[in-house]
């Protein structure tokens, strides 16, 4: 399981104070979707270049699941993310981290291609929109959890968005039955989601990809 029951009872029972999670089921809800990754990964942190529809959308979106995250007291969509899908019929697809990581993989830990393709996926395209990244150091990242998040021993707290993105993912996941979860991300980002009690393992080099980043897995 990728949480203890108890901890993503605990977790839930708090975001949905303040954000509500969507599946993006229908087109409307996938331009959303599309519309956020435009403001985050287009205008905001220039990883994409600026698309004159208003809609960022690559060659992956076609075998993904995709959701967002929406405030409970505005009704705005203020974040988004995506399990990326392999199709067992569609011949030798690869998850994007198969390919970006191809040299650095520990294949003693994991070896992606040994596993049943159908009940893998990759979490990605994770985006929270500028008002909600204020913080120093935030800015020039789509999504973070801090230190700060998890406030002091005397008055603890939970970073309620970035749980409201990836208790969605996780949910997906159960949903369409994928039992083991991949993902690229900072290392700090990685040992965050494991204090919140996410089981997640490191699996093989950093590489550069918009920063340092490591591949992880969760199972």
């Amino acid at each position: 399981m990728f949480l203890s029951n108890l901890t993503e009872l605990t977790m839930s029972q708090g975001y949905r104070q303040f954000f509500k999670v969507v599946p993006a089921l229908s087109d409307e809800l996938r331009a959303e979707n599309f519309r956020i990754r435009h403001e985050v990964y287009c205008r905001d942190l220039a990883y994409e270049p600026l698309r004159p529809e208003g809609l960022e959308a690559d060659e992956y979106d076609l075998q993904s699941l995709h959701c967002l995250v929406q405030s409970v007291s505005t009704g705005l969509f203020v974040g988004c993310a995506r399990l990326v899908l392999i199709d067992p019929e569609a011949g030798q697809q690869s998850l994007p981290f198969e390919i970006s990581c191809a040299a650095t993989l520990d294949r003693s830990i994991v070896d992606p291609m040994a596993l049943d393709r159908s009940r893998i996926a990759e979490i990605s395209r994770l985006a929270v929109i500028g008002s909600y990244r204020r913080r120093q150091g935030e800015r020039d990242k789509p999504i973070s959890i801090s230190e700060e998040d998890f406030g002091t021993p005397a008055r603890p707290r939970q970073p309620y968005l970035a749980l409201a993105v990836y208790l969605c993912l996780i949910s997906m996941a159960r949903q369409y039955g994928i039992t083991t979860l991949f993902v690229l991300t900072e290392q700090r980002l990685a040992a965050n989601l494991s204090r919140l009690g996410v089981r997640v393992e490191r699996i093989g080099g950093e590489i550069e990809h918009r920063g340092i980043r490591v591949p992880s897995m969760l199972s």
